[in-house]
C-alpha cells in the first residue's frame, strides 16, 4: 500500500489554486471534471516531497460546517478485491464498493475509519503492454 494524496473540499476553485500554488509554492498538476459526481478536482504537489493534495468543489456547496473540509485519504492498492476482502474480515466499513469513473481504467472504492474520515482506495489499471 502506498499513500496517494489528501483530499480537501473547497468553496471556490480558483481562489484555492491561487492560495495554494501563489502562496504555498506548491506546483500544479492537472484538473479536471467529473460529471458523474457533479464536482471538480485539482491536484497541486509539493515539488520537494512530492505530497499531494486534490482540491474538490463540489457543485452547489459553497457552504459546509467546520470538519468537513477534509474530503478523504488516498491510497494505492496493488489487488483491491484481495485488500477488501481483508478489511472486512477486521470489520472494516466499506462506504463504496469497487467502480471506474467514466472515461477512467483505475478502479476506485472508498473504506471509512474509526472516525467517518472517508479512505479512497486505488487500484491502478495494468499497463498495456
Amino acid at each position: 500500500m502506498r499513500f496517494l494524496h489528501t483530499s480537501i473540499t473547497v468553496r471556490n476553485m480558483e481562489e484555492s489554486l491561487q492560495f495554494y500554488t501563489e502562496v504555498l509554492g506548491l506546483e500544479f498538476e492537472r484538473r479536471r471534471t467529473i460529471p458523474e459526481n457533479h464536482a471538480e478536482i485539482a491536484f497541486v504537489k509539493d515539488p520537494t516531497s512530492g505530497g499531494r493534495i486534490e482540491l474538490t468543489h463540489w457543485d452547489g456547496k459553497d457552504q459546509f460546517d467546520p470538519g468537513e473540509q477534509l474530503d478523504h485519504l488516498a491510497f494505492e492498492v496493488a489487488d483491491m478485491d484481495r485488500f477488501l476482502l481483508k478489511v472486512r474480515g477486521q470489520n472494516v466499513r466499506v462506504a463504496k464498493e469497487p467502480f471506474r469513473i467514466s472515461g477512467g481504467t483505475n478502479r476506485i472504492a472508498f473504506i471509512l475509519d474509526p472516525n467517518d474520515v472517508w479512505i479512497e482506495l486505488i487500484e491502478h489499471a495494468p499497463s498495456a503492454g
